[in-house]
């Protein structure tokens, strides 16, 4: 584990380098639990404790007798996802220990570290790094939430990930995509034809973002096809319109009656807050589940996971807003050409076979109960892989060694599109994506020197590698 910084000068990292220090922390998701602080209990009388986890996970009475710690491998998560003390997970044939009590992190079953990217930083490393240990590392975030995992250096730490990217050991692009059917469903659309009357108080756009001014500059885009063309926004951002009191809370984003307001708009500017590939969330599959058309920008490869040829208008087709404007003008004024945007739609075909075996073989649910969630699926996967390798060395052969590549997260550098002019403030958010971007890959060069020594360091000595240059 990294030893505390000392109060000495010089320590950290001064006062102008502030302001991209971990820049993305400051949107990361936050897992508050009373059961953290009894990550680092004791072990004392764990095995009394695990009684009730024998029953909860159906086990027969004979394997109650043998089953300890002791037995069965430890899946040890190092940043407190799950919040559970101690639990017996099963996977198929293979059982595994999940535990947060760092203690562990000597036992002699401990196989498997398991991170959550958002919390993955310098403070607290589990080093030195024995043989027998893989980590694994869960991140289905965007990047602005810790960049330093989307470079070469940090990634490759890993044995096994699950990433929004297809490539991940566990590709969780479609983790917000409940199934074939919700996008098949007509229970949102709203005839063409009302829409047409709809127009005379609606624009023939809507924008709903309330995280404004995130790496991948799309407010800045927004505020310039504004000038083109008539946009609704009822968000935070660029907001000109209110959504009714009752719907004004964030937590309404998935209500009904949300969802029926957005379902009178022709199209729904789909942006996500950073371009890489295979970051796919909500904003493109709701406009889609609702009968509406998105016009998308994220995703470069977005094209890969269309529900047909003709589903959505990219943003990356035009070379300036004012040119996308008059397409959606062009749409807005000629129904036959609108009704080829939502053809798939009305017939409930989709002909994109990559997002339909994608689906078809995950091995987890979206908003299911009857399903393992993706959390749930990874650690099995690292439970199995696990035992894989157990029952590998058993048999006297070596163990099959598992490691990350780049193409499991890997996103760009950010940058702002070339019409949009630099924010007056200097402090302002969309300043600071690049700079943030750029230290972070002397932040990750750092910690992997340091990771490789294999023994703890000090938060001066990392900032030291960082800033050197």
């Amino acid at each position: 584990m990294v030893a505390p910084c000392e109060a000495v000068v010089g320590c950290g990292p001064t006062q102008e380098h502030l302001v991209v220090v971990e820049l993305g922390k400051f949107e990361g998701k936050k897992f508050k639990n009373s059961n953290l602080k009894d990550g680092h209990a004791k072990m004392e009388g764990e095995r009394a404790q695990l009684q009730p986890f024998f029953e909860k996970e159906g086990l027969t009475p004979s394997r109650q007798k043998t089953l300890t710690t002791e037995s069965y491998p430890v899946m040890l998560w190092w940043s407190p996802l799950t919040g559970d003390t101690r639990r017996l997970g099963q996977c198929g044939a293979d059982t595994c220990f999940f535990t947060i009590n760092r203690t562990y992190l000597h036992h002699r079953m401990t196989r498997a570290i398991l991170f959550y990217g958002t919390d993955f930083n310098i403070d607290s490393l589990p080093l030195p790094r024995k043989a027998r240990h893989d980590w694994a590392l869960f991140h289905e975030e965007s990047p602005k939430n810790n960049y330093k995992l989307f470079h070469k250096p940090i990634i490759t730490l890993f044995n096994y990930t699950a990433t929004f990217s297809r490539h991940s050991h566990l590709p969780l692009t479609t983790q917000y995509l409940e199934g074939v059917e919700v996008l098949k469903s007509r229970r949102y659309l709203v005839p063409l034809q009302s829409k047409n009357h709809l127009r005379t108080r609606l624009a023939p756009l809507v924008y709903v973002q309330s995280d404004c001014d995130p790496p991948s500059d799309r407010d800045s885009y927004v505020r310039e096809l504004m000038a083109y063309i008539e946009v609704d926004s009822y968000g935070e951002c660029l907001r000109n319109r209110d959504l009714p009191e009752q719907l004004a809370d964030p937590a309404s984003m998935d209500a009904d009656g949300f969802y029926r307001i957005l379902a009178q708009y022709k199209f729904i500017l789909a942006f996500e807050n950073a371009v890489c590939d295979d970051y796919i969330t909500e904003k493109f599959w709701r406009p889609l589940k609702l009968g509406v058309v998105p016009v998308y920008h994220g995703s470069p490869s977005i094209a890969d996971w269309l529900p047909s040829n003709r589903s959505a208008i990219l943003v990356s087709a035009f070379s300036h807003p004012r040119e996308l404007a008059g397409y959606i003008r062009q749409l807005d004024r000629d129904d036959g050409r609108y009704a080829a945007y939502i053809e798939w739609k009305l017939r409930g075909e989709i002909s994109n076979r990559r997002l339909l075996a994608a689906l078809a073989e995950r091995r987890w649910g979206v908003q299911d109960l009857s399903q393992d969630n993706h959390i749930d699926a990874f650690e099995c996967m690292v439970c199995t892989k696990v035992w894989d390798n157990i029952r590998l060395q058993e048999k006297g052969l070596p163990p099959k060694r598992w490691q990350a590549d780049v193409t499991h997260l890997s996103c760009p550098e950010p940058t702002r599109f070339s019409f949009s002019p630099l924010a007056p403030r200097r402090s302002s958010l969309r300043e600071m994506w690049i700079p943030s971007f750029q230290q972070s890959k002397k932040e990750a060069q750092a910690l992997r020197r340091l990771v490789d020594r294999n023994q703890n360091f000090s938060a001066q000595e990392f900032w030291a590698l960082v800033f050197k240059d």
